[in-house]
Formats: C-alpha cells, structure tokens, sequence
C-alpha cells in the first residue's frame, strides 16, 4: 500500500478503535451512512492547502494595501504579520506533533482551554470559510472586469455561472475535486514563481521598456502615503490600515491544523513542514510585495483600488506591473491565471467549509442531520448550507464590486484574526500542561516558545480591536458614522462570544487546569501508526537515495 493510498480524508467517523497493549492491531467500524469519502490523497490535501493561502488576500486584496498606504507599509506589515503567522504556525505543529487528534486545533482548545471555545472556535471556522467563498466569487468579478466592464454586463451573471460550476465539482465527488484542485492549485503555485522572477526582471530594467526602476517609486511618489493625517501620524496610520489587509492575505495558512489528524507520519512530516514555513513566507508573500513596490507606484492610475472612480479594469496589481512596464500580451495572459487563482480558491472554500460543517455535526456540535453522506461520500446536507451563504456574493448586483469586496474582507479577517488567537491560546495551555504534568516534547518544539506565542497572540487581539479604527477617524471628520464597515468589521467578535456563552451555560463547562489538561488519549494511535511508517521508511531508503529524488527534495519540494 503507498504512502497516497493509506491517506484518509477524515477522522471524523462513527468509530470504535480498538487498540491492544502491544500496539499492533486494531479493529475500525464504520457508520458508511455518515463516513466521508477516503478519495484525498496526501498530495491533494498538501496542494489544497497552500492553493487555499494563495488566493484574493495575495493576488488581490495587495492591490487596496499599496494604493492606499504606499510600498514601505506593505512590505513592513507582510513582514510583521508574516512572523506572527509564523510563530502560531510553529505552536499549531508542536501540538500536532506531539499529539495529532481528529479535530485539529478546535479539539486542542476544547482539551487544553475550554470545551466551550472548542465549540465557538469550530463554528467560527465554518463562518469564515462560508464567507470566503461568497468573497472569492466577488473577485472573481473584480477580475472579469479586465475585459467585461461591470457598464457592459452585472457581475451577477459571471458570480452565478461559476457559483453553479464550484457547487458541481463539490458534489461530484472527492476523488475529481481532489485532482482538479491539486492541479488548479499547482498551476497557481507555478504562476506566482513565474510572476515574482518576472518581477525581479522587470525592476532590474528587463522589460520591454529596459527601465531600470529600482526603488524610484520609493522616492516618488514616496515610500508611505500619509493616512488620513498629516507627516508622521499619517504615515503610522496608513501602517497600520495596512495589518488588516496583510492578516487577510495570510488566512488559510492555518489549514495544515485541520490536517493533522490525517497527516501521514505526522512526528516526521509536521514538523517538516513546520521548517519550511517560514521559507514559504518569505518567498510567497514577502518578495512577491517587495518586487510590487518596486514596480507599481501607489497613485498609479491603472490600480482598480487607487481611487474611489478609478477606470482601470486591472483588479490584480500584478497585472497593472506588466502594464506599466509597457508588455503588450502578457497582462490578458496573467489576468487568466488570476481567474484562476480565485476560482480555485473558492472551489477549495467550499469543500473545506462543507467538510468543517459536517465535523461539527459528527462531533454533536452541529444538527445531526448535517453529518449525513450520500453513496459516494458527499455531505450534501453540510455542502448545500454552505452553498447558501455563497448567496452573499449577489450583493455584487447593486453595489460596486470594490464595495463588496472591502466588506467580506474586513469580515473574514476578523474571524480570522480569533481562529488566531485560539490557536495561540491553545498553544500556551498546551505548553503549561506539558510542564505541569512534565510532560516532554521530544519530535517538535516551537522555536520561540511560549513566550512568542504570548507575543503572537496580543499582536493578534490588537490587531483585531483597532484595525478598523478609520470607522472612528471617519466620523470625527465628517459626522457621519460609517456603520456597514463597523457592523462587517466588528461583528464577528459577538458571534463568537455567542456561540462560547451559549455552550458554556447549557454545558456548564469550565475552563481546564493544566495539571488536568489531557494529554494522552490517542497517543497509543499515534504510537502504532509512527511504527507501521517506520517499515515503511526502510523500504523506501533505496528510493530516497537517488540524485533525482535528494534534489527534488531540498530544492523543490518546499515550494509544494
């Protein structure tokens, strides 16, 4: 059986494990009426994941940071935010490392914080993702613009077509949406290299133009365009607009903590993977910013984000790039592969919102009804509810796409910014535990520790209080309260404060003690899955050893 074969798509199922003292056998019933497909293999979920990350918030969402706080606060903030990400990313695996439970990082905050956040932080996960899929659809009619203005036809047309397509290749099954999504996001992955050494190109005088632009952007118009103040504080302010926008770009990376129950040899492969985060960071997200600050001033006419009439069709700063260096086929060509940057992401979107959906109902957390599965594996009930929200994205019919977009983005990166902190948080009782029970990591441990995380995490709560304060700037200078960016930028803090009293008064549940934290149920599971890989590794040093192999390894691989 290979490596592909053995992988599972969830842990999710009516099961009765179990395990002997000598950790050899195991015997697994399964309810097929509520058991999902096990049609994903480790390369689908791999790609899904990081296609998921490179979405709007990268290839579009970048575009509004420059034009309205100029190349240095984009650089700085995808940087700050970037190193957060990268110190809850590093927590979220030394707990998947030491312990790789079923539910991801809502089952670490139900053992190590409270049963209730577990609950609050699990429905929260599943509103995230059902608005992100309304969002991707309302990029992908920011996108289309490029050759159908909105004047010529309604956005709604083009949001209906590909919300019917992203639904069928949901239902269809997992095994299709499995490749179709590894290949999309594969295609996504090849595209952003291609774009970030064009960009090298292009900066250093490549182009068609053999303008050597370097950082003249950077002297004029300037490095920081002043935020609703003048000098200093204006240029502090345009800052810190921009760390909302940076933490939208990073959601999603998150994912690799609703996986590791399914990970395939998870004490080598998570920690692995936790290495290369931060090279996958710096390449992605980092240099794909700085390049862009180089090539594209932030008072360009052609961004779509640069003003409030803008007449550019160019929804992608990317693209404006190509243009500006004067590249007469290649922006059609680019714009393309942004169509298929956000469509895949919305198909990703709405797989994992529907397969979140279904593990909250499989763990009682959710309608019962919801954990239902067809013949094939698909939980319609828990995909159509999903799909329901999608329905958000017709706003797009009366309201300027731009509009729309800024809402679900100052939305989602709200609930993104408390999956955050839980995750953190989570993170901090699980090292309290540990030293309470002396407990030791001995597979993965977080590079900063507990002490980063701590950091990570008042980075995140202040991030998440004050990112929308231009609310409040807004109405001290002209008396007019903006409440719909209030209400989208704000209201997920009291859905989740809901949904953690609700659980926390009908379960009378109280918060957990590190020295009573559980930190071994399952570990006898991990102990014999960790062995069965074992044998497994030994047949494969042959393999490993070939010059092919070792160089798609240390030189390839981390980008997948």
């Amino acid at each position: 059986m290979s490596a592909d074969d053995s992988f599972k798509i969830t842990p999710n199922l009516e099961a009765n494990v179990s395990v002997r003292d000598d950790l050899k056998t195991t015997e697994v019933v399964i309810d097929e009426s509520t058991a999902l497909s096990r049609g994903l293999r480790a390369r689908h979920t791999t790609m899904i994941a990081l296609g998921g990350a490179l979405g709007s918030g990268l290839i579009i969402g970048t575009g509004s940071a420059l034009a309205s706080a100029g190349p240095a606060p984009i650089l700085i903030c995808y940087s700050v935010v970037g190193f957060v990400v990268w110190i809850m990313l590093t927590g979220l695996c030394e707990m998947g490392t030491y312990l790789p439970i079923p539910e991801g990082f809502t089952g670490y905050a139900s053992r190590f914080v409270d049963p209730a956040m577990g609950f609050a932080l699990g429905w929260s996960y599943w509103l995230k993702y059902s608005i992100s899929t309304p969002n991707q659809l309302t990029a992908v009619a920011l996108v289309l613009q490029y050759w159908v203005p909105a004047e010529k036809l309604n956005p709604g047309v083009f949001i209906a077509i590909f919300l019917v397509v992203i639904i069928l290749i949901n239902y269809i099954g997992v095994k299709f949406f499995g490749e179709f999504e590894f290949w999309l996001s594969s295609a996504k992955v090849a595209t952003l290299v291609g774009v970030i050494l064009l960009s090298l190109i292009l900066a250093c005088g490549g182009g068609p133009d053999h303008d050597a632009k370097g950082f003249r952007y950077w002297h004029t118009p300037g490095a920081f365009k002043e935020f609703d103040a003048k000098g200093d504080l204006g240029r502090f302010l345009g800052v810190w607009n921009t760390m909302g926008t940076a933490a939208f770009a990073y959601l999603s990376t998150e994912f690799i903590g609703v996986t590791v129950g399914e990970a395939q040899n998870p004490r080598k492969t998570i920690p692995r993977a936790a290495r290369l985060i931060f090279y996958r960071i710096l390449f992605f997200y980092v240099l794909s910013v700085f390049f862009l600050g180089m090539l594209v001033p932030y008072d360009s006419k052609e961004l779509a984000f640069a003003t409030t009439q803008s007449t550019s069709a160019a929804a992608s700063p990317f693209v404006v790039a190509i243009v500006l260096a004067g590249i007469k086929v290649l922006p059609g060509i680019l714009n393309a592969c942004i169509l298929i940057f956000v469509f895949s992401a919305a198909v990703s979107d709405l797989y994992i919102s529907s397969r979140t959906l279904y593990g909250l109902a499989q763990n009682g957390k959710a309608p019962r009804f919801l954990a239902k599965t067809d013949r094939r594996g698909v939980p319609i009930p828990a995909l159509a509810a999903s799909a329901f929200i999608a329905l958000l994205a017709f706003m797009n019919v009366s309201s300027d796409s731009k509009v729309v977009f800024g809402y679900f983005v100052n939305c989602i990166t709200m609930f993104g910014l408390i999956v955050w902190c839980c995750i953190i948080l989570s993170h901090i009782k699980f090292v309290q535990a540990r030293k309470a029970q002396d407990v030791p990591v001995v597979h993965y441990r977080a590079p900063l520790g507990i002490w980063g995380s701590w950091f990570a995490f008042c980075f995140c709560v202040l991030v998440a209080l004050t990112k929308n304060f231009k609310v409040f700037i807004h109405t001290k200078s002209t008396g007019n309260f903006d409440y719909k960016n209030f209400i989208v930028g704000y209201i997920a803090i009291p859905v989740f404060l809901f949904f953690f009293t609700y659980y926390k008064v009908v379960h009378r549940t109280k918060g957990v003690r590190a020295s009573e934290a559980d930190l071994y149920t399952g570990l006898a599971e991990v102990e014999l899955h960790e062995r069965e890989w074992a044998e497994k590794e030994r047949a494969d040093e042959l393999r490993e050893k070939s010059k092919v192999a070792v160089f798609y390894r240390r030189y390839v691989s981390w980008l997948f």
